[in-house]
Parts: structure tokens; sequence; C-alpha cells
């Protein structure tokens, strides 16, 4: 998990991010909006090669000018990127569609708007050559994202830039590759036995969810945008040196919350006491935490258990399965127009 470091050329790296966002992305991201308001177009900023050249800064690495048909990094890493900044969202009324920037629904006026948060990467895997290039031969997948750190409060003007990484050959990120080895498996293949003539839709990959954390994916950086849609300041809130061994960085905490009442029971009855009271909240206690988990009924101190302990490190999650989300689903639903 060592970049090489004869392979990093580019200098002055957070100057230069800086530069890059406001240019690639936040005043074009202005005029978007405007012309949106005219037009009705979605403002979303498609974040797929501006990402590219966020990776590059943030690895310091240049592209090998393939135009996404080749190595994205000179070390022959792959990078993804998602942008969840201006989704599409939907009437709870009437089921129109709705921009980020509407507070009502333009066809019945309804204040009820689903905000959406659900955009995801996507992995494109169509043979064994596919799979074994992605798991065997790509040293290192990051991950770009776009998204509202401060969504559920309702805040659209504050957005977030996150990079992060993934090496598929290290143990630490072994749940990477049996992710899609599963999806090629199952889903990708069980889809073509069904009808060969129908390509599957690719790996979706959602940031945030069971599988990414049980991925064990490394933070390496992140910044902040204020007043996005009016006057946009971006403040760098992370920021891992290129050169570093990203074996001595911690995966992300995995929330609590994400697990069932059976997954979080059984993470805690085999794991040891000094893993645990690593994840507890301050001033919780060990006992308080055993008691509740071995209840008869301990389903119903869920809510208290998610309190006591509200993360779980890569030791505490280490023991859970990757769940099965390799089961074939059927496409038969056609695009129409509304």
């Amino acid at each position: 998990m060592k970049p090489n470091a004869k392979l990093i050329s580019i200098s002055d790296n957070k100057t230069k991010i800086l530069n890059l966002l406001d240019d690639l992305v936040l005043q074009p991201r202005l005029k978007a909006l405007e012309w949106s308001k005219v037009t009705k177009q979605t403002p979303n900023m498609k974040i797929g090669y501006p990402g590219q050249h966020l990776a590059s800064l943030v690895t310091g690495m240049i592209g090998t000018r393939t135009g996404a048909r080749g190595h994205d990094l000179v070390d022959g890493s792959e990078t993804k990127s998602c942008s969840r900044v201006d989704q599409l969202d939907k009437c709870n009324a009437c089921g129109a569609k709705v921009m980020r920037f509407e507070l009502t629904c333009p066809d019945c006026d309804s204040p009820s708007i689903k905000r959406n948060d659900d955009s995801k990467w996507l992995f494109t895997i169509r043979s064994e050559r596919d799979l074994e290039v992605l798991v065997k031969q790509v040293p290192r997948v990051v991950l770009a994202l776009a998204d509202y750190p401060n969504f559920g409060a309702g805040d659209f003007e504050t957005l977030r830039f996150s990079i992060y990484e993934i090496w598929p050959q290290d143990a630490r990120h072994a749940s990477f590759p049996l992710l899609m080895k599963g999806y090629y498996e199952s889903i990708y293949q069980g889809h073509k036995q069904v009808d060969a003539g129908k390509t599957p839709a690719p790996k979706n990959f959602w940031p945030k969810s069971y599988q990414f954390y049980k991925c064990n994916p490394v933070h390496t950086f992140s910044a902040t945008v204020t007043k996005a849609s009016t006057a946009p300041k971006v403040s760098i809130d992370l920021f891992v040196e290129p050169a570093a061994d990203r074996a001595t960085l911690t995966p992300l905490a995995m929330p609590t919350v994400l697990l069932s009442i059976e997954e979080l029971l059984f993470a805690i009855s085999v794991a040891k006491p000094a893993e645990i009271a690593r994840c507890l909240a301050p001033g919780a206690k060990i006992e308080d935490l055993q008691k509740i988990a071995a209840a008869p009924r301990a389903k119903k101190g869920l809510k208290k258990l998610y309190e006591l302990m509200p993360t779980l490190n890569e030791a505490l999650r280490a023991p859970l399965s990757l769940r099965d989300t390799d089961r074939p689903v059927s496409f038969t639903k056609e695009y129409l127009r509304r």
C-alpha cells in the first residue's frame, strides 16, 4: 500500500486542487444553475473527468493519455467518480421530477419532496479478463466522491469532495475482490445465461454502504465548499501526502446503524473486550453493552446498542460476512418518457 514515489511528479498539490475545483467544478456549476432555471434541464455536474484530474492531484501522479481506455494513473491505478450533488429529486405528492434548487414541486406546488442521495460508483466487468485486471493487476482503486456533508439537515449549500483508496491485492482490502468476483460470477453471468443478447448492468458500489466499509477504504483527501451556489469557498480538511504509506492509515469506521441486530450481536460476541472498548461512545461502559446484548430480547435494545457503540473499527467488523449481494435481479421495465 505504498505508492511508487518515482512516479509522483505533481507538486504544489493543495494549491492546484483549490484551483482545479474552482475552474472545473464550482464556477461551471454556478453557470449551470443559472441556465437550469431557464431551461429546466438538470445542472448536475458530471464528475467523471474532473474526478480523474482530482485523483491525479491528490496522488501526485499524472494520467496516461488514454481517455478512459487504459490506466487512469501512471502507476496503473483505476479511478472511479460519483457525484451526489444536484441529483434529480421527486415529489412525494404527485411523483413529478424536482430540481435540487426547487423548494416546491413545479407541477403540484407540494413542499413534500423526496431528496435523493443514492448515486454510486460503477464497475464494468464483462469477462474473466476484466475481473483479473481489476482485482489482480490494478494496484489501487481511487474513489472520488462529491456529496453534501449536511444532507440530513437539508443543507445543499455545503458540498464535500472526498478521495478514498482501496488496494485490491492487499489483505486489508480482501473484501473488494470478493465483491467483484461475486458480481461477475453470479450477477453478470447469471443474466447472460438467461439472455445472452443483453448486457447486464455494471456492478453498483454505493458510498457509505455496508459493503463499502467492509472493503476497509482509507480516506486520503477531503475538502469542504461553503456557499456553493452563490460564492463558493473551498477549504481542504484532509490531505495525505502522495508518497505516504497507506498501510499506516486507519480505515474508515463503520456506523453500527448499518448492521442488523444479528450482525451486531455476533460482532460483540466474538470481539475481545479491548477491541470493544475502542469503539464505545464517550462515557459508555462495556458492561452495559454486554448486558443488553445478552438479554433474551436484545432486539428491543438495538437503539441503545447503537448509542453505546456507534461505530465498528477494522478488527470488530472483520468477522462479519459480506451479505448476499450476488443474487441475479431481473431488469424487465423499459424506459418510458413521462
